[in-house]
């Protein structure tokens, strides 16, 4: 069979090549559709082994006669092995590794059966090389059958799983606190988790998970009988998202941290983001509860129109006369942030050791929950005094070279980007100098230009050196603030592993390093396959 050689290489370099393309899938949460766009948007098909098979295709047309077929097959076989070699592991090498999951472990095995059926399929054909091309370009597709067969499979598990979590909730019974938000809503999460611990035991979200698989494998593992608070973050994909996590976990006091452009690429028009965060807000109202949000999301129709159907149901903080929390003021201190807040007819002054002054903003907003809970004021402004940092966003770490790190790589906002920058500022050493290290904002959609445009002007009065980590994605950036400040220092870096060696090598005692961002491996770098 003449095929053999090929099929065999083809198997081989298929094992190698689909945990790639995994790996991009998972990050894009095995969503065909973004997956699919990705792909078209990158171009990121094979092309050294296509344009190799592509070459002894032509030759295999154009032969001696003497020469048999086999050999073009072994040879095609041999490029396959060699292509395979080399591919990189992103189990083992890349920035955020990929995770053999359950889920993704079915994935690659439905995936690698049908690329080895359809290789068995050409093999038996007898025909030219190129035809193999084909089935070198169809591997990610693979991904996306695979996930379309295992989907009824996929939907059993997860109801499984959702009922199991249901029913823990059920027994256990907590007060459940669930926050949604264009931003703000891990550290609102964390802020209020760390209050509310001081009063009785709580369980909040780790990290950034908010979807329903990752909130019910939390309340199955996690949720005991003591917890009398169970804090929910909830991530918006889309109109409806929102209220599917709420039939998992029925709120008794949602908390809206703000509206803004963080995702506006999923979601289009900020209104269409305003109509999915105020889905919480349906959803705590409908379970006899109430909702605590920014007062500027009124400036939008789906919150206005919550407030005419609920009237008393929606408690806003913020900085005008008519929020029912008033800031005062807010102010960043070397040892964290101040706001002054007016409630119920007393002014208090919260302090936290936490950095930039949408976290103020946070302060306010937690402080606001916790009352509403029931927690005495004077209580939650002691408990605010020892809350922890918050890793990766506007987390301050002193390195032993001397040189302080702003850690704010989870974010990828306009306004926390902005309360960043002042962050340089606050922190900034006689003598030391103030160092952007960032890849950007990311799910702009068509503002993406405008936003980073606005930021590089605005980073100009903050920055003395820009190192911008993948130059692809924020030229705009760049490109403003060099002319804004044309005396800066600008660095340039293809991915973060060589903005850290640059770091390594240049920052000094006394200067101040803010990391703005750090990008999924899909984004930051093109992929080159």
């Amino acid at each position: 069979m003449n095929g053999v050689p090929v099929l065999i290489g083809f198997v081989i370099f298929a094992l190698r090549r689909l945990l790639t393309y995994l790996h991009l899938f998972q990050q894009e949460e095995y969503d065909n559709r973004r997956f699919l766009r990705w792909l078209m948007r990158e171009q990121a098909w094979d092309q050294r082994l296509s344009f190799t098979l592509v070459g002894l295709g032509a030759i295999q047309l154009l032969r001696p006669a003497q020469i048999p077929d086999w050999a073009f097959g072994a040879l095609a076989g041999v490029f396959c092995l060699a292509l395979a070699g080399i591919e990189r592991d992103p189990r083992k090498t890349a920035k955020k590794r990929l995770a053999m999951t359950a889920r993704a472990t079915r994935i690659y095995g439905v995936a690698l059966a049908l690329l080895a059926l359809l290789g068995i399929g050409a093999a038996l054909v007898t025909g030219p090389i190129w035809l193999w091309v084909v089935m070198v370009q169809i591997v990610p597709l693979a991904l996306i059958a695979a996930n379309l067969l295992l989907s009824p499979f996929e939907i059993k598990t997860q109801r499984r799983y959702w009922d199991e979590a249901r029913a823990v909730l059920r027994r256990v019974d907590p007060l459940v606190v669930a926050i949604t938000g264009s931003y703000g809503k891990t550290s609102v999460k964390h802020i209020l988790g760390h209050v509310l611990e001081t009063a009785a035991p709580t369980l909040i979200t780790p990290g950034s998970v908010n979807t329903a698989m990752g909130i019910a494998r939390i309340v199955r593992e996690r949720l005991q009988p003591h917890h009398r608070y169970f804090v929910v973050e909830m991530g918006a994909y889309g109109p409806g998202s929102i209220r599917r996590l709420c039939a998992l976990t029925p709120p008794k006091l949602g908390i809206v941290t703000a509206i803004g452009m963080a995702h506006y690429e999923r979601f289009k028009t900020l209104e269409t983001v305003a109509e999915a965060k105020f889905e919480l807000a349906e959803a705590a109202a409908a379970n006899g509860g109430n909702t605590v949000a920014a007062a500027d999301v009124l400036e939008f129709a789906a919150p206005r129109r919550f407030v005419a159907a609920h009237p008393g149901a929606l408690l806003t903080v913020g900085t005008g006369p008519g929020a029912d929390v008033t800031i005062a003021a807010l102010r960043q201190e070397i040892d964290g942030v101040v706001a002054t807040v007016a409630w119920q007819d007393r002014q208090y002054e919260l302090r936290a050791p936490l950095f930039g002054l949408q976290q103020a903003r946070n302060v306010a907003v937690a402080f606001a929950a916790a009352c509403w809970l029931g927690l005495a004021p004077e209580d939650v402004v002691a408990s605010l005094r020892s809350t922890p940092q918050i890793a990766h966003r506007l987390e301050v770490k002193r390195e032993a070279s001397g040189a302080t790190l702003i850690d704010d790589a989870y974010n990828s906002n306009p306004v926390g980007f902005a309360a960043a920058l002042d962050v340089l500022d606050v922190l900034r050493q006689p003598g030391g100098r103030r160092i952007l290290v960032t890849p950007g904002m990311v799910e702009l959609g068509t503002a993406h230009d405008d936003e980073h445009r606005r930021i590089g002007r605005l980073a100009a009065e903050h920055v003395d050196v820009l190192v911008a980590v993948a130059p692809h994605r924020v030229a705009p950036l760049t490109e403003s603030f060099a002319a804004a400040a044309p005396q800066a220092e600008i660095v340039r870096c293809p991915g973060f592993a060589e903005a850290q060696q640059w770091m390594a090598q240049n920052v000094a005692t006394g200067d101040v390093v803010l990391l703005e961002n750090d990008l999924p491996d899909l984004l930051e770098q093109k992929l080159r396959l």
